[in-house]
C-alpha cells in the first residue's frame, strides 16, 4: 500500500507576531500536520519553545501536532508535551539512555511515537525500533537550525529506511527534516519519504500559497 504524502510545515519559520494567522494559512493551504521544534540549548545548540506555546495554540487548528523533541533526557517531559497538545511526539536515539522507555512512556500517554537520527547516525542503529514507532524522522541537515542546505548523503537512509519498511511489511511512515524545498523535495521524495518538514520555503510572503503548492505537487505523486 503507497504511504500517504504528507506536508509538516515547521513553525519555527513562522512569523510569530501573527502566529495565529500563519497556522491558519497552512492549515487552509491543505497541511495536515504542525511540525513543532523543541530545542532545549543542551542536545542543540538553539534554544526554542516548550509546553507553554503549544498549549496556547492547540485551540487555533485541529492540525496533527508533530512534536520534534532536539533535548536530552527527553522521557523527563512526556507528559507535559502530551497534556499540552501533541498528537505525535519524536524524540532523538542519540538523546535517550533508553529508547524503548521513551517510546513505552510516549504510548502510555496516548501519542503517536516518532524516533528520529541525526546525519551522522547510521540508519542500522535505529533498526531495533522500526517495527515499535509510528515514524522515523531522518534529519537531512544537522538539528538545531533552520534554512541549512539538505545533505546528499543523508538521502541513501531514506532509501535504506523505505527498503527495510518494505521488505518487513511495516507501516512506518519516513519523514525528513532539513533543506526541502519546493524544487529538491522530489530528491527523498523518490527515496522513499512520504512526511516532508518544510519551514523557509513555506512560511514566507504567501504562506497559504507556498503551502498550497506543495501540498498539490505531493497529492500528484
Amino acid at each position: 500500500m503507497k504511504p500517504k504524502m504528507i506536508l509538516a510545515p515547521s513553525m519555527l519559520s513562522a512569523d510569530f507576531k501573527n502566529l495565529g494567522e500563519e497556522i491558519k494559512a497552512v492549515e487552509k493551504g491543505g497541511a495536515e500536520f504542525l511540525h513543532i521544534d523543541v530545542m532545549d540549548g543542551i542536545f542543540v545548540p538553539s534554544i526554542s519553545f516548550g509546553m507553554p506555546v503549544i498549549k496556547s495554540i492547540r485551540s487555533a487548528t485541529d492540525m496533527v501536532f508533530d512534536v520534534h523533541l532536539m533535548i536530552v533526557d527527553p522521557i523527563r517531559y512526556i507528559k507535559e508535551f502530551a497534556s499540552s497538545g501533541a498528537d505525535l511526539i519524536t524524540f532523538h536515539l542519540e538523546a535517550a539512555e533508553d529508547p524503548q522507555a521513551v517510546i513505552d512512556e510516549i504510548r502510555s500517554h496516548g501519542c503517536k511515537v516518532g524516533i528520529s537520527i541525526k546525519p551522522k547516525t547510521p540508519f542500522e542503529d535505529v533498526i531495533p525500533y522500526m517495527d515499535k514507532v509510528d515514524m522515523l524522522l531522518i534529519m537531512t541537515v544537522e538539528p538545531g537550525f533552520g534554512g541549512q542546505k539538505m545533505m546528499p548523503e543523508t538521502i541513501g537512509k531514506v532509501r535504506a529506511a523505505r527498503d527495510y519498511v518494505t521488505e518487513k511489511g511495516l507501516t512506518t511512515d519516513i519523514q525528513v527534516d532539513g533543506g526541502v524545498k519546493y524544487d529538491n523535495i522530489n530528491i527523498p521524495l523518490e527515496a522513499g519519504a512520504n512526511i516532508f518538514v518544510a519551514g523557509s520555503a513555506v512560511f514566507g510572503a504567501d504562506t497559504f500559497g507556498e503551502t498550497k503548492r506543495f501540498v498539490e505537487y505531493l497529492a500528484n505523486r
